[in-house]
């Protein structure tokens, strides 16, 4: 490409520190403890912290992981729930100019150790309640990290493996500390690794541009104003929180700690701290939707739902929306920080019916407003497919959102960037009105008599059946049709596979229907994904 010629506009109009500064959400922080020094940032149990005391502590332990010899590039690990530590390593650690590694709390010792060996841990700070497995992990590792305990009051149980309490870390450090911004905004912030379904974890590098424009994304797309109460039910560890520790910083809200995800202090703390936003799965609204109604009683300001991870069922979302919560789903990947595409509201679409506004909410929708680039296309061609609601391609995403790559994994880089665009591996179609609409993962999709059949679709139709409470569609090997939907369903009570045949028979296409039906519990992945591949084994043994 040839180079772009100079202009009056080239000439004597550099760039310095006066016109320019490099993007890194820590200012965030900064700011919230300037203008706002005694509004609460952090509640956990009776504990209460205003963001000028959580600006002090993040200096402290930044200052203090410098006295461990910590220096610039290197990994520092938290495997921990989300309490008000998590939150502070968020800003303290690159603050310290280290990278931050959150591990998923879910795996297992060998899954620590590994992402622990590839990240190059040099610090881990550990949770009490994950000690037995990072004991484990530990006795795997030749080259170990200095370990640093939490000890939560809010936790009996677990031991300290570590040289020292955090409390004792940060005594050692200064909370004038003199912070320095990234000399550039492309070096790495934090580090994420994949669920490693069928195969070693992925490491996902993010930088502080990407971090600082998804906070803010995250807050335009959901209509964010100043001073949200958000609730922590979305783990800290699952791409940075999607970014919002960051942004709850950027809009010096309230962040409501949240150490297990049930329903009961779900909407307890709903009730008690006047909660109006949090983030989770569809299987955290399932949840929610299935608890007693004595606990849903008493809500009556309105709250604000994200929703991501799956494609949630209308069904799940309508369910929401009775309660009185308004649903907003977004779709993304680990790779592009979380929410990247959001189902954006129109107001035209608010007199339509509750199941209607369910259907359309359902679809993943358009790009976020800080991506730069969002197709259905063919993965090969690039070729976008028509916008007709029925021609199926891959998702592909480009821009500031986007990951910089896998970690010491140039190939596996190099394919998802092919052809310029991020590849997500997610089939969808594109409507009429430019709102993408996944249909499946490419390695789900059935393939019966020379039919594609959306796994996705047969599994939207299984959750508005009253007793289904988790359902998964998979491809079952058939001698006559090659694949035959074999439906895997959680049930909540008493109900034949005859009952679910004949409920999709009468609400789909009889080709699409489920030739065979499971019940039991369905395998997860540690971030609660259904785990397909598992299930795909399990149909070779029926």
């Amino acid at each position: 490409m040839p180079a772009t010629p100079m202009s009056i506009f080239d000439q004597q109009l550099d760039q310095n520190s006066a016109n320019y500064a490099t993007l890194t959400p820590v200012s965030f922080l900064e700011r919230s403890a300037q203008v706002y020094p005694k509004r609460t940032a952090i509640v956990h149990g009776t504990l209460r912290r205003s963001w000028l005391e959580t600006w002090q502590r993040c200096r402290r332990l930044a200052s203090a992981l410098q006295g461990l010899g910590i220096k610039a590039g290197e990994t520092v690990s938290i495997i921990a729930p989300n309490i008000p530590e998590h939150y502070e390593a968020h800003f303290a650690v690159p603050m310290s100019g280290a990278v931050l590694n959150s591990i998923n709390t879910r795996l297992d010792p060998e899954a620590v150790a590994f992402i622990m060996e590839h990240a190059e841990t040099r610090v881990l700070l550990v949770d009490r309640e994950f000690s037995t497995v990072v004991s484990r992990a530990l006795k795997l590792m030749p080259r170990k990290p200095i370990v640093i305990d939490i000890d939560d009051p809010q936790y009996e149980g677990g031991e300290l493996i570590g040289q020292m309490r955090y409390e004792e870390l940060l005594a050692k450090g200064d909370e004038q500390f003199i912070y320095t911004p990234p000399d550039d905004e492309w070096r790495a912030i934090s580090l994420n690794y994949t669920s490693g379904t069928t195969g070693n974890p992925k490491g996902v590098v993010y930088h502080h541009r990407g971090a600082y424009l998804n906070a803010l994304s995250n807050i335009v797309s959901w209509g964010m104003t100043e001073k949200p109460v958000y609730l922590w039910t979305l783990p800290m560890f699952h791409c940075n929180g999607w970014c919002f520790p960051w942004a709850l910083a950027a809009v010096s809200g309230t962040n409501v700690c949240l150490r297990h995800v049930r329903v009961e202090p779900i909407f307890e703390l709903i009730r008690k701290e006047g909660v109006d936003h949090f983030c989770g799965a569809p299987i955290v609204l399932n949840m929610l939707n299935g608890g007693p109604q004595a606990l849903k009683e008493g809500i009556e300001h309105k709250v604000k739902v994200m929703t991501a991870g799956a494609a949630p069922p209308a069904s799940v979302i309508e369910g929401m929306e009775a309660l009185g919560f308004s649903v907003t789903h977004v779709y993304g990947l680990t790779e592009t920080y979380g929410p990247s595409v959001v189902c954006a509201w129109k107001g035209e679409w608010d007199e339509l019916s509750l199941t209607e506004r369910a259907r359309l909410k359902s679809r993943q929708g358009v790009k976020a407003p800080m991506l730069e680039g969002l197709m259905v296309a063919d993965p090969v061609t690039l070729e976008p497919v028509p916008a007709d609601g029925i021609t199926i391609g891959e998702i592909m995403m480009r821009g500031n959102l986007v990951m910089r790559g896998y970690l010491k994994n140039p190939s596996a880089s190099e394919e998802a960037f092919a052809g310029g665009w991020f590849h997500s591996g997610d089939l969808a179609v594109c409507h009429p009105d430019n709102y993408i609409e996944i249909k499946d993962r490419s390695k789900d999709v059935i393939i019966s008599g020379g039919e594609n059949i959306s796994s996705i679709e047969v599994e939207d139709i299984l959750y508005r059946h009253p007793k289904v409470r988790e359902a998964a569609v998979v491809a079952r090997p058939d001698e006559k049709w090659g694949e035959t939907p074999c439906a895997f369903i959680d049930a909540s009570g008493e109900v034949t596979a005859e009952e679910i045949i004949e409920f999709c028979r009468a609400n789909m296409a009889h080709f699409k229907v489920p030739k065979t039906v499971v019940f039991g519990e369905l395998p997860k992945t540690s971030t609660g994904k259904i785990q397909k591949y598992l299930l795909r084994n399990r149909t070779k043994e029926l």
